[in-house]
C-alpha cells in the first residue's frame, strides 16, 4: 500500500468514526427521537419576551384568555415559544396602537444579514446562531442559512450534515448550473424554535465554488453574484429577516451572499492577528466587490457593521484594540461587545446556544453576564432593523 493510499484511508476512516460517535452523542442527548427540543420559558421570562407585566400575563392567564401556560411546583407558570407567540397575536387583536407581533408590513423589505469574516475562529457562526434565535424569540420570522461547508449553523439546529442532510438538500440545490437545480422552498426545514426555519449546510456547498469557474465561461448562465439574491426572493414573503451565516473565505459563495444583503455584520476577535485577517478581508472585499458591482451587482446595504466577539475585558491589548477600532470605525462598531463566557461554551458542548439552555445550569452571575451581554448586541441589531423599516426603536 503506497504512502498516499495509507493515509487516504486514515483520514476516511477518522471521519467515519468520528461521525458515528457524533450520531451517537445526539441520540444519547436529545432521546427517544434524537430530535431537539426547545425549553419553556417562565412566566417571567415570557412576560419581558412579549412585553408585557408579569402580572397582566397572569390577569390574562386567569381569566381564561389566551393559551394555557404549564404549572410547575408552587403553581409556577411556563410557555413554550408557541403559546407566547400566540398570546402575541392575542395582544395585537385587542390593541389599539402598539404591536405585539413584529412581522413586516406594507413595503418594509425582508432583512437579509450576511455575517462575515476571513479567518475562522472569529464567533461568527455563535453569532449568527444566537441573533437569528433572539430575534425568533421577538416574533419575527427568521430564516438561517447556512453557507459554510462545515456546517456548524445546522448542528446547532439539530441536523448532523452527514446523517440528516442528503445530497441536493442545501442551498446549492437552488443555485447550481446544471438541471438538477430546484426551488428553494424543497430545502427550507422547520426548527424546534418556533418562528425559525433554516437552509441547512453540509461539504455539498463546496460543490458550487468548483462549478462557478466553468459557468463563467458560458455567458449564458444567470451571474453567479445573482443566483443567492434571485433564490432568497423567491421565499422572502414568508420572512421578515434572513441571517447568512458565511464561509470563512472570499469565495463564490459569500461574494453571492454579500450582494444578497442589505447588511453586512463583520464579526472582530479583538487581538491583533485577527484584526490584521479583517484588514485583509476588507481589502480583498472591496475589490472583488467592485468588479461585480460593474457588473450589475446590487450592493446597496442599510448598514454595516462590526460586531466585537469573544471579548473580555480584563484584558488590556483587547480594551486597546476595541478602543483603536472604534477610534478608526467610530459608529460602525457596534455599541455593544459579545462577551467571552464559559456559559456560551459550555452550552455549545452539547449543541446548544445560550438561549436554549435555562439559567438553573449555570451561577447566576455568569449566566446574567453572558446573556445581558447577547441581549444587548442583538437589540442593537434589531433597532437598526427597525429603522431601516422605518419603525421607531
Amino acid at each position: 500500500m503506497s504512502v498516499a493510499h495509507s493515509i487516504t484511508s486514515t483520514i476516511s476512516a477518522d471521519g467515519s468514526a468520528l461521525s458515528r460517535e457524533l450520531q451517537t452523542m445526539r441520540q444519547s442527548l436529545f432521546p427517544p427521537s434524537s430530535q431537539k427540543v426547545l425549553r419553556s420559558f417562565s412566566s417571567g421570562e415570557a412576560a419581558k419576551l412579549i412585553g408585557v407585566a408579569d402580572g397582566y400575563l397572569r390577569q390574562l392567564s386567569l381569566a381564561g384568555k389566551g393559551p394555557e401556560p404549564a404549572l410547575g411546583l408552587g403553581g409556577r407558570r411556563s410557555y413554550t415559544l408557541e403559546q407566547i407567540n400566540e398570546m402575541r397575536r392575542l395582544l395585537d387583536e385587542g390593541s389599539k396602537g402598539r404591536r405585539y407581533v413584529p412581522h413586516r408590513v406594507g413595503a418594509e423589505p425582508c432583512q437579509v444579514l450576511a455575517v462575515v469574516n476571513f479567518k475562522g475562529g472569529s464567533g461568527k457562526t455563535t453569532t449568527a446562531a444566537h441573533l437569528a434565535q433572539f430575534l425568533a424569540l421577538k416574533g419575527y420570522r427568521v430564516l438561517a442559512v447556512d453557507l459554510d461547508p462545515q456546517a456548524s449553523l445546522t448542528a446547532l439546529h439539530g441536523y448532523q450534515p452527514e446523517f440528516d442532510v442528503a445530497a441536493n438538500q442545501t442551498l446549492y440545490s437552488a443555485i447550481r448550473y446544471d438541471k438538477e437545480r430546484q426551488p428553494l422552498s424543497n430545502v427550507i426545514r422547520s426548527t424546534y424554535f418556533s418562528g425559525l426555519d433554516l437552509i441547512p449546510g453540509n461539504i455539498e456547498l463546496m460543490e458550487f465554488e468548483h462549478a462557478t469557474p466553468k459557468a463563467l465561461v458560458n455567458r449564458d448562465n444567470e451571474p453567479f453574484f445573482g443566483r443567492i439574491a434571485a433564490t432568497l426572493g423567491s421565499v422572502q414573503d414568508r420572512y421578515d429577516v434572513m441571517v447568512l451565516d458565511c464561509p470563512p473565505q472570499l469565495g463564490f459563495l459569500t461574494l453571492g451572499a454579500l450582494c444578497a444583503a442589505t447588511a453586512m455584520l463583520i464579526t472582530v476577535h479583538p487581538q491583533m492577528l485577527d484584526v490584521m485577517s479583517v484588514c485583509q478581508f476588507l481589502l480583498m472585499a472591496a475589490d472583488l466587490l467592485g468588479v461585480v458591482q460593474e457588473a450589475g451587482a446590487d450592493l446597496d446595504y442599510d448598514f454595516l457593521r462590526y460586531v466585537v466577539t469573544r471579548y473580555e475585558p480584563g484584558d488590556a491589548p483587547q480594551t486597546q484594540m476595541v478602543a483603536f477600532m472604534r477610534s478608526l470605525f467610530r459608529e460602525r462598531v457596534l455599541t455593544n461587545v459579545m462577551l467571552k463566557s464559559t456559559a456560551i461554551s459550555d452550552a455549545g458542548l452539547s449543541k446548544q446556544t445560550l438561549y436554549e439552555v435555562g439559567r438553573e445550569n449555570f451561577s447566576r452571575t455568569t449566566y446574567d453576564r453572558a446573556i445581558e451581554s447577547l441581549n444587548s448586541v442583538n437589540g442593537e441589531i434589531e433597532a437598526m432593523m427597525r429603522s431601516a423599516w422605518g419603525r421607531q426603536s
